[in-house]
């Protein structure tokens, strides 16, 4: 798991490291660095972004979130928080930590990759 740059660090890791079974990125910054090495991504996993990000466009994480839908084995969650931020500031943290929430306690419920 990761937010902004930290998203990138985690997709490094991620493809360094197979018995990871899954990833939450927040905020991936796909406009700023390369996550081309996510081909192929070996796990599902959750994107979420707000539809007011400054830093990380939105436009450029739905492409990211484009690419690995292409993938075949994994699921991507992707989620994007109407009017948040990059920061998720008030009233946006909660939502956005809910979100995440639910996501891992279903995946703690499923047997997949």
């Amino acid at each position: 798991a990761g937010f902004s740059f930290g998203a990138w660090i985690g997709m490094q890791l991620l493809m360094r490291r197979p018995e990871i079974t899954g990833f939450i990125s927040v905020s991936p910054p796909a406009n700023m660095y390369d996550f081309s090495f996510l081909a192929p991504c070996p796990s599902s996993g959750l994107i979420i972004n707000g539809t007011n990000d400054r830093i990380a466009p939105p436009s450029d994480t739905e492409i990211l979130v484009d690419k690995l839908h292409e993938q075949k084995g994994i699921t991507i969650t992707h989620t994007q928080l109407e009017g948040a931020g990059h920061f998720y500031e008030e009233p946006f943290m909660d939502p956005m930590i809910e979100n995440v929430t639910a996501y891992v306690k279903r995946r703690l419920t499923e047997n997949t990759r």
